[in-house]
């Protein structure tokens, strides 16, 4: 029995400081929209605010997990806190929905009582937001397409960007037309942008945490490859999870009658593991067969 782990990172290396700036960036501009909301009672203003700050506390719990992610195992954590970043993909997922749902409460109690709104600072507000938004999505834009834990910072980030564009555009009509209950619209609106930017980050970050195999590995594919490798006549027991959100981890037990042709069939399988599928962590276990089969050769058993 052998395993490997290939370690390799994707994007910049330096996240730590994208989350310090944007994390800044962030609370300056919960702290405007506050202020500005409650001068110009506009509950568009107030719920976005409200929304930023937990995108705020989600920057932290992703920056945390992004930190704790990279400390090395030991005795009692044997892969390390790798799995933080799983947790904290989680976390910020319900932190939207508990938003959601405050916003869902306000929105509709403005309907059944409609407050003036001043149009003009909830335009140049909500314009402030457009630019801090967007940069800080920029931040995580190259990290987003292979760590769960980044792209959810990405996407928080990128929906702001959108439900601040139509604040804009709220205001905009609010002055043109006066009708006061399209400040509420637009709080429902900025909900449904925030539930559909959520609800797959929730489902991948449920799926991690119950060791589900990550989005976009076919264990089909993985099986069928370690059944044609060459005096391989039968392959179980095969597990395939997230050790994280970036690394795959893969276990798999393998019949060879004839045993192991040389000591760089591991290394090979591994590399093409890691090349072919993105498994970073791969432990083989070759077994002989014969009378004595393995009680984990069914699918069935764990």
């Amino acid at each position: 029995m052998t395993h490997a782990h290939h370690g390799h990172s994707h994007g910049p290396a330096n996240y730590g400081r994208a989350f310090a700036v944007g994390i800044t960036l962030n609370v300056a501009f919960v702290l405007l929209e506050l202020t500005s909301g409650f001068l110009s009672r506009s509950l568009a203003l107030v719920a976005d605010a409200g929304h930023n700050a937990s995108d705020v506390l989600g920057l932290l719990i992703s920056w945390g997990a992004y930190v704790l992610a990279r400390r090395k195992p030991s005795a009692r954590y044997t892969y390390g806190l790798r799995r933080s970043s799983i947790l904290a993909s989680l976390a910020n997922a319900v932190l939207l929905f508990m938003a959601v749902g405050a916003l869902l409460v306000e929105a509709v109690r403005r309907f059944g009582h409609p407050e003036p709104v001043a149009a003009g600072t909830v335009m140049w507000v909500a314009a402030v937001g457009i630019v801090i938004n967007a940069v800080t999505a920029y931040l995580f834009a190259s990290g987003s397409k292979h760590d769960l834990n980044l792209r959810s910072a990405f996407q928080h980030m990128a929906a702001d960007a959108l439900v601040s564009l139509g604040v804009v555009i709220a205001g905009a009509l609010i002055a043109f037309t006066g009708w006061l209950w399209l400040d509420p619209t637009i709080s429902l609106l900025v909900a449904a942008v925030i539930l559909l930017g959520t609800w797959g980050l929730l489902r991948e970050s449920v799926n991690l945490s119950l060791d589900a195999v990550p989005e976009g590995v076919d264990p089909g594919a993985i099986k069928a490859y370690l059944a044609a490798l060459p005096g391989v006549v039968e392959v179980h027991d095969l597990h395939v999870w997230g050790m994280s959100t970036t690394e795959t981890a893969l276990t798999v037990h393998l019949v060879m009658p004839r045993g192991i042709p040389n000591d760089t069939f591991y290394t090979q399988v591994q590399h093409e593991l890691h090349d072919e599928f993105g498994i970073e962590h791969a432990t083989l276990q070759v077994e002989y067969g014969g009378a004595d089969a393995c009680r984990y050769a069914p699918d069935h058993v764990v």
